[in-house]
């Protein structure tokens, strides 16, 4: 199982549904507020094989070439939603290869409508 990095954007409680997955988070380790390309290269040197971000555009901003730590970006950060798509997360990290990129999409439940209020009739 690789040894995974959770970044600071994501719901600190996603380290429990990761069992068997040895995952630590930015607080963790000390590191708030260490931004994209910096926190990837520091967890890379600390040996984290896999960092676990909501930042989709940390994919554009930092060239993969020559990185072996893994980035897997989660479509969202919300807790009900992260919660509900664990199994994916989980899946996404099964075999994953060094230096490699995979995005989980996890969907937002569909919003409940209420019926509109009766109004009580004139008689």
């Amino acid at each position: 199982m690789p040894r995974s990095l959770l970044d600071e954007n994501l719901p600190i409680a996603l380290k429990r549904l990761l069992a068997g997955h040895e995952v630590a988070t930015v607080k963790d380790m000390g590191w708030k507020g260490i931004q994209n390309g910096a926190l990837r290269a520091l967890a890379q040197q600390s040996g984290f094989e896999v960092l676990i971000t909501g930042d989709k555009k940390l994919s554009y901003q930092q060239n993969p070439a020559g990185r072996m730590i893994a980035l897997v970006v989660l479509s969202e950060t919300q807790w009900q939603v992260v919660r509900s798509g664990s199994d994916r997360i989980l899946e996404a990290l099964m075999g994953i290869a060094a230096g490699s990129y995979r995005e989980v999409a996890l969907a937002r439940p569909g919003l409940v409508r209420r019926p509109p209020p009766t109004r009580p009739e004139n008689g």
